[in-house]
């Protein structure tokens, strides 16, 4: 059923084949396209489930502690293969923030302030170089030319908010510090539904509602859709952020019983489960699992004594 409602449906993204991490003059480090990067609009639901594994996988790798190394090599292998988050349009009250004098913004991880000038959030997400924009009130002009490619993926955009628009030009940058706190956000919803299950016979209900309670903070603005009759009628949905298609799609795929979400026992790999015990997501890392397992029953029994 899961699979079936989003190969029955499309939404668009932009994703670029090259991607650097760059450094700000006040030392935060930026995830950017390359100054040559090209961009390619894809459907992120034709990538279901492996966009989300891949998320969650990534998260998994910074809750255990793996060396910064792997990690940040992980992050831009992701975003590679998917885009950037659209952070810039993720963290507002409303995507089309370019049409108000300011932006609102609702409690989350990255910025303390409940609302900011427009041109001090845009800030956050142009480090480098700034887009040829200018706002007074809440009325903005944005002047793309000179690069056929970036015009070309503006017009391509041109019925989105203005916010989504800018966010795929090659200027738009995200703080990999919060790209990677979001993979790990992912990972820590997963692991506690996995374990609120696992543990509930073992602990009381104080415990039980510390799970519950750290499981209700997951959610977000749920995106708006709409149905095209194309070859057969399809659901269109408009994310105005890929962080938004991503919980969305994490969302659906945490309640589906067919095909659970599982953390390997050995490995500690997210996978599809082909039920709801599922304890690994390969045989050989079941096979691992039992002869580290015997090893360490033979220490116990001192059955290694030669």
């Amino acid at each position: 059923m899961m699979k079936n409602l989003f190969e029955q449906s499309r939404s668009h993204w932009v994703r670029y084949d090259h991607y650097e991490l760059k450094t700000a003059e006040d030392g935060k480090r930026y995830i950017t396209p390359g100054k040559s990067a090209k961009p390619d609009v894809y459907n992120p639901l034709k990538e279901v489930p492996n966009i989300v594994l891949d998320a969650l996988n990534v998260g998994m790798l910074m809750m255990g502690r793996k060396p910064e190394a792997e990690v940040e090599k992980a992050v831009m292998e992701f975003v590679t293969r998917y885009g950037l988050l659209g952070l810039m349009t993720a963290l507002p009250t409303t995507p089309s923030f370019m049409d108000y004098e300011a932006v609102y913004l609702p409690k989350n991880h990255f910025i303390k302030e409940e609302s900011m000038a427009t041109d001090k959030y845009l800030s956050l997400f142009y480090p480098f170089d700034q887009l040829d924009l200018v706002k007074k009130g809440i009325e903005s002009t944005w002047n793309v030319s000179g690069d056929r490619t970036m015009v070309a993926l503006t017009m391509t955009f041109m019925d989105e908010p203005m916010a989504k628009n800018m966010s795929f030009q090659r200027e738009y940058a995200e703080p990999y510090d919060w790209v990677a706190q979001q993979f790990k956000d992912w990972a820590f919803t997963l692991t506690t539904a996995i374990l609120y299950y696992n543990d509930y016979d073992s602990i009381d209900e104080d415990a039980r509602g510390l799970y519950r309670k750290a499981m209700a903070a997951f959610g977000g603005i749920a995106p708006s859709y709409h149905i095209e009759l194309l070859d057969k009628p399809t659901i269109y949905w408009d994310f105005h952020s890929l962080l938004l298609g991503i919980q969305m799609m994490f969302s659906f795929m945490l309640v589906d019983g067919d095909q659970p979400l599982r953390l390997c026992k050995h490995c500690q790999k997210v996978f599809l489960g082909s039920r709801s015990n599922a304890a690994f997501c390969s045989p050989r890392c079941k096979n691992q699992y039992n002869v580290y397992k015997s090893r360490g029953k033979n220490r116990t029994d001192g059955g290694d004594e030669e």
